[in-house]
């Protein structure tokens, strides 16, 4: 089997608990060698700040490669451009364009009048401001705004057009979600890498919770499955957990699939054990964390 190019994700801490839990994510995944690591924005942009300082902490004491989430939500062009120059000051060249989920307490994304519009118009800003390795996010089952399956296609393609390099996909269950996805790109034109983003099941209840907001599809069967091993008890969702995330990637791997991003939550053992049981194995040991 095709040992696959990895890269996490992960969220900026809110406090000092949350800090350490952090670098030891970090300190579990890093020997695996990823091709890089993103750090997220929270809802609405309200983690801008801690997202920043993350980004810069890891780039200099980590030694990964690593991209910083960017959106359009809440903020000037003036403003998110500063933010990529100080970015850029810091060395960091590598960044996850998205527009952004709205506020909270609204359900609609409303553009700043002085922000950008859109992720297009974002792109655009960034592929004209320098050197930067520009990712974006890519929707196997269409975005809750979306009219249709096809639009977020079209506006995927978009997005490369306007200077992204890669997609990163959105979370998903069954595998075959995945190549259709990429079936449908292929024939819209999209040559792109797109690379699928996993989920370890940390929490089924969350998961499934999540899956729900986001418009991914939950098959019956995963329901059922999660039920039957709460049932069991003595770690059987650990173990159930483990072994369906490892059945997916490995699914992925056999439709041809060599690179993949894992949303750590910053929980950083059912991926490490995924990874491991795909063949990832250490590579190099994390020095100068501080």
């Amino acid at each position: 089997m095709t040992v696959p190019e990895i890269s996490f994700e992960f969220f900026p801490p809110r406090d000092l608990e949350a800090s350490f839990r952090l670098w030891d994510t970090v300190q579990v995944l890093a020997p695996l060698a990823p091709r890089f690591v993103s750090v997220t924005y929270g809802a609405g942009g309200t983690t801008r700040d801690l997202t920043r300082d993350a980004v810069a902490t890891l780039h200099k004491h980590s030694g990964l490669k690593v991209a910083a989430h960017l959106t359009c939500v809440d903020a000037t062009r003036e403003d998110t451009m500063a933010i990529v120059d100080g970015f850029a000051q810091a060395g960091v060249r590598d960044i996850v364009a998205l527009r952004g989920d709205p506020p909270k307490g609204t359900d609609k994304f409303v553009a700043h009048p002085d922000g950008f519009a859109n992720s297009c118009e974002l792109i655009s800003a960034l592929a004209k401001a320098g050197d930067f390795n520009i990712r974006v996010g890519a929707y196997p089952e269409a975005h809750p705004e979306a009219a249709n399956a096809q639009a977020d296609i079209d506006w995927l393609k978009a997005k490369l057009d306007a200077g992204a390099t890669e997609a990163l996909t959105q979370f998903f269950f069954e595998a075959d979600t995945f190549f259709r996805f990429r079936d449908a790109c292929v024939k819209a034109g999209i040559d792109a890498p797109i690379v699928p983003g996993i989920l370890p099941i940390e929490n089924w209840k969350g998961a499934r919770r999540f899956a729900m907001s986001c418009g991914t599809h939950v098959p019956q069967w995963l329901d059922d499955a999660f039920a039957a091993a709460e049932r069991d008890g003595d770690g059987r969702t650990d173990l159930l957990a483990t072994s369906l995330c490892t059945e997916l990637c490995s699914d992925l791997i056999e439709g041809g699939v060599d690179k993949m991003h894992f949303y750590t939550l910053n929980r950083p053992e059912l991926t490490r054990d995924v990874c491991h049981a795909l063949g990832v194995t250490p590579k190099v040991a994390l020095e100068n964390v501080a």
